[in-house]
């Protein structure tokens, strides 16, 4: 794919090789990424908001943390204000999608996406890349929505929907509240969440490819 691409942001995304699923997990790069939507549907909602924190093994770099707001030429309905946070004239003034997506390629070369439910992020993304590009979205997926599942199924512990939620999780590893729906403080949530899941289940031998989910 990347030899027959045009020159652009997907080519020199994927110019950079993914890493490795024998490595450590501890000793990888991550771009945990949350993106604030107008709705589920990547072919009819819209992306308000780009968060994304570099984590390089289980450290998070709050100075490569990134808060985009995305350039939306149509007014909010009432729900997604009150949801997001975000005024009609904040959208109005925001980013082009397309620089913001350039950037965030750019931070995501060589590392591994890390979401909680990650389906939402890469079909948004995987979308753009389809309609911008004229090809699929290609990349390393860690969800810690997806380890958390697997995790309690192995335990043969019964669960529900809710259980799985990104705060319900925080809460049982004892890790601090954020407010919610806010890109930034949610990639630094999910971040936090899967430092804390490694480290429950931490052994001697830890290869990223235990932890990482087929898109």
């Amino acid at each position: 794919m990347h030899r027959r691409l045009p020159e652009g942001p997907l080519r020199e995304y994927l110019a950079q090789p993914f890493p490795d699923p024998k490595r450590d997990c501890r000793e990888v790069e991550y771009l945990s990424l949350d993106l604030e939507t107008t709705g589920l549907s990547p072919k009819q909602d819209r992306i308000l908001s780009f968060g994304h924190v570099v984590m390089k093994g289980m450290s998070i770099e709050l100075g490569g943390a990134a808060h985009r707001v995305v350039r939306v030429d149509q007014p909010l309905d009432e729900n997604n204000v009150v949801i997001h946070q975000l005024t009609d004239d904040a959208i109005a003034s925001g980013e082009p999608l397309a620089q913001v997506m350039r950037d965030f390629l750019k931070a995501l070369a060589g590392r591994v996406l890390l979401a909680h439910h990650a389906e939402l992020e890469f079909g948004f993304i995987d979308h753009l890349c389809r309609k911008v590009c004229g090809e699929r979205f290609l990349t390393r997926v860690v969800d810690t929505q997806w380890i958390a599942r697997r995790t309690l199924e192995r335990r043969n512990q019964p669960f529900g929907g809710s259980d799985l939620r990104l705060f319900n999780l925080r809460e049982h590893y004892n890790l601090p509240r954020y407010n919610a729906h806010n890109a930034l403080s949610d990639a630094l949530a999910a971040a936090e969440l899967f430092a804390a899941q490694v480290a429950e289940r931490e052994t001697k031998k830890m290869p990223l490819g235990d932890f990482l989910r087929r898109m």
